[in-house]
């Protein structure tokens, strides 16, 4: 339970907490706890990255239509991990917050709260997506690769408890400062996902359901050792005992007021995703969907170091907040913009420099080929915002971790949403730039969005700050 002396110490003792060594990092010098969570994150969602390129490739081999049905699960299937997700980031949040409160059961029963309610949550999605999969697809306009997508998507919605159960665990582990066990199991299903695809599909000759039970295969494995790590060996800072649980709504409430809005924010970026296309088409061919679907993956890939130090702010921040060490919430973001601007400076320089070398290894010969000038213009101009996204997810995942879930959303959307397609239409439409337009509308809106979000968790920080030095 929080004592007297760990709300005014900014640096709580350790001492006799039964701290295990993620929650000692947690408490850590805020430098030396961003590196240690967000290192093994970093090659954790490296190796998830590559699993998906691969399993990519593949599903390739099985011709255009297996790839349309796939194309076709995916937006299910990105909404179902979004679910999750923004689950799993309220309750690392709130976890984190009570760990920093030094208060054990509430951080015990923020787990079992939160594995409970992905849980209902994993039921409430398999069964209208298994049961109507074929009048979604039908509505969604897959046409003949309906049966394909149909067949694919109810195998795949088989798994979506292990699905779920492993993105809030990654979680929970994370929230607790165990990055490194939590990288050794998402590496153990990557892994598993990129042995298993050639076998079940090819060998055992399965076809794009082979593809779906590798995925589902592969995320048991990876739950494995987090059930046992959980539940067996119970060496987790959390204790999980279904037996001792009492249902709180007001934990609940806690893990929901993130978690909502952190699923919303992947809604937020699938309907920027929309709204973009929609611009590209009036002002283009499909090949400007091509170069932007395929340009913003390439960035996302870039991203993934700046990524992996975000979710590491929503731990520290939330440990902080919880022991109301608000100068050391706000070290950690001042640390982490000031990571990720050097990351991010050394990622523009690279992909500006090598843009016409990744854009052609990336459009592959033939009639894709000539999609390769345009896609060079848009790496070079989305490469100017790595030095900035970083102040954008800093600060979304700042207020994550003190529980204002609301508040990052609203940086997310006033991003993406409102600023990135307000300036793309206003670019490529009203000052006739063309597709170069929506590039630079999309660039502009991320980094002005992300410096009013900066501005924004900074002035937060700072009133808090100055409270706690009024009260003491």
């Amino acid at each position: 339970m929080p004592t007297s002396d760990s709300e005014e110490d900014d640096t709580p003792s350790s001492s006799n907490q039964n701290d295990t060594e993620g929650t000692k990092i947690l408490f850590a010098d805020p430098k030396t706890a961003i590196l240690r969570l967000s290192l093994p994150m970093m090659i954790a969602m490296t190796l998830m990255t590559l699993y998906n390129a691969v399993d990519a490739f593949w599903v390739a081999g099985l011709g255009a239509d297996a790839l349309a049905a796939v194309g076709f699960s995916f937006p299910l299937f990105i909404i179902t991990i979004g679910l999750a997700s923004g689950l799993g980031t309220g309750g690392e949040a709130a976890l984190a917050r009570m760990i920093g409160a030094r208060d054990r059961d509430g951080a015990s029963s923020v787990a079992m709260h939160t594995i409970l309610l992905m849980t209902v949550l994993a039921v409430a999605v398999t069964i209208p997506l298994s049961l109507f999969a074929d009048d979604i697809f039908v509505l969604m306009g897959a046409g003949d690769a309906v049966g394909l997508a149909t067949g694919y998507a109810r195998v795949l919605f088989l798994g979506t408890f292990a699905l779920l159960f492993g993105e809030v665990a990654y979680a929970l582990m994370h929230g607790e400062g165990d990055a490194k066990r939590t990288m050794y199991a998402m590496a153990l299903g990557a892994v598993a996902n990129v042995i298993l695809d050639p076998i079940l599909i090819y060998t055992l000759h399965m076809g794009i359901a082979g593809a779906a039970w590798a995925t589902i295969f592969a995320e048991v494995i990876s739950a494995i050792p987090m059930v046992y790590w959980l539940f067996v060996k119970r060496d987790t800072y959390v204790s999980l005992h279904l037996r001792e649980f009492v249902p709180d709504t007001a934990i609940a409430r806690e893990i929901l007021q993130v978690g909502l809005p952190a699923a919303a924010e992947q809604f937020s970026l699938a309907l920027m995703a929309l709204v973009l296309n929609g611009i590209i088409v009036l002002i283009s061919s499909t090949d400007g969907v091509a170069v932007y679907s395929t340009g913003w993956r390439l960035v996302s890939i870039g991203l993934t170091p700046i990524l992996a130090i975000a979710t590491a702010v929503v731990a520290i921040t939330g440990a902080a907040y919880g022991a109301r060490a608000y100068a050391r919430m706000e070290s950690t973001l001042l640390y982490a913009v000031r990571l990720g601007t050097g990351i991010g400076i050394g990622l523009a320089a690279a992909m500006f420099a090598f843009a016409p070398q990744i854009a052609a290894l990336f459009a592959a010969p033939g009639d894709t080929a000539a999609i390769i000038p345009e896609l060079t213009v848009f790496l070079r101009v989305m490469s100017l915002v790595y030095p900035m996204v970083g102040f954008g997810l800093f600060s979304a995942s700042f207020f994550q971790g003190t529980g204002l879930g609301a508040r990052s959303l609203t940086i997310t959307v006033m991003q993406n949403v409102v600023l990135s397609t307000l300036l793309a239409w206003v670019f490529a439409i009203e000052l006739g730039f063309g597709l170069a337009g929506v590039w630079w509308g999309v660039a502009a809106g991320n980094a002005i969005g992300a410096i009013l979000g900066y501005a924004w968790a900074r002035r937060y920080s700072a009133g808090l700050i100055v409270r706690q030095a009024a009260a003491a």
